[in-house]
C-alpha cells in the first residue's frame, strides 16, 4: 500500500486506545469491530474525525475560518 492511499495513525493514545498503529485505506469501505469499551469509537471520533476536522479548517483562510458555524 503506497504512503497516501491509506490513513496512518501512529501512536494514538485516546480513552482505551494505548499507542496503536493502523494504516486504514483510502476509498474503501471500512469497518471497525470490536468488543464493547474496546476503543472503536476513540479511534474514528476523537482520532480520525478530529485530525480530518484539523486538516479541513487548515484549508480555508482565517477570514473564512471566523465565520464558519462552530
Amino acid at each position: 500500500m503506497q504512503k497516501y492511499d491509506s490513513i496512518q495513525v501512529s501512536g494514538a493514545r485516546e480513552k482505551n486506545l494505548k499507542a496503536i498503529h493502523i494504516a486504514i485505506p483510502k476509498k474503501r469501505i471500512t469497518v471497525f469491530a470490536g468488543v464493547s469499551v474496546s476503543g472503536k469509537s476513540a479511534l474514528v471520533f476523537d482520532t480520525i474525525a478530529a485530525e480530518s476536522q484539523r486538516q479541513l479548517n487548515e484549508t480555508y483562510s482565517s477570514f473564512v475560518r471566523n465565520r464558519l458555524p462552530h
